[in-house]
């Protein structure tokens, strides 16, 4: 049931209200501001950064003295590694870097380091752990040696 108003003679009656309107007002807001939105989402976030802008430069190469490493089965290795520094980098104590490589690669099989794909993996996990102990201090590992036993 509707209803409607009656003007006074002589007067227009009063243009009746639109629904759609408002309903198409608030649907192009939230458009705009969707927009707004996921544009700024992109450029702060999404946004491709140049080649080189946050990569740091190479310092100097600090090589630690081999050490060896229990494996499975009463084997061996003999790893050396050198640690690539930022060239922002504080002097870097290698006793670190030692605990991490004991830690990677204590207890695995001679199979499993004789793989290259396998040592790669291994080695890429070092590196990992090693930007986090050093806080991004040391940007590669370098092996010096590598015999297993």
């Amino acid at each position: 049931m509707s209803a409607t108003t009656v003007a006074p003679a002589g007067q227009a009656a009063p243009p009746a209200e639109e629904t759609t309107g408002g309903g198409k007002k608030k649907l192009v807001m939230i458009v705009v501001l969707l927009l707004l939105v996921g544009g700024a989402a992109y450029w702060f976030v999404l946004k491709p950064k140049p080649a080189g802008a946050d990569e740091p430069k190479p310092g100097e190469v600090v090589r630690l003295d081999p050490i060896q490493v229990n494996l499975s089965g009463g084997h061996y290795l003999k790893i050396g590694i050198a640690l690539q520094l930022t060239a922002t980098a504080h002097e870097a104590d290698g006793s670190m870097a030692l605990d991490a490589t004991i830690d990677t690669f204590s207890g695995r099989s001679m199979d499993a380091l004789t793989r290259p794909d396998n040592r790669e993996k291994l080695k890429a996990h070092l590196e990992k752990e090693l930007e986090h102990r050093y806080h991004g201090d040391v940007m590669g590992v370098y092996f010096t040696d590598f015999v297993t036993q």
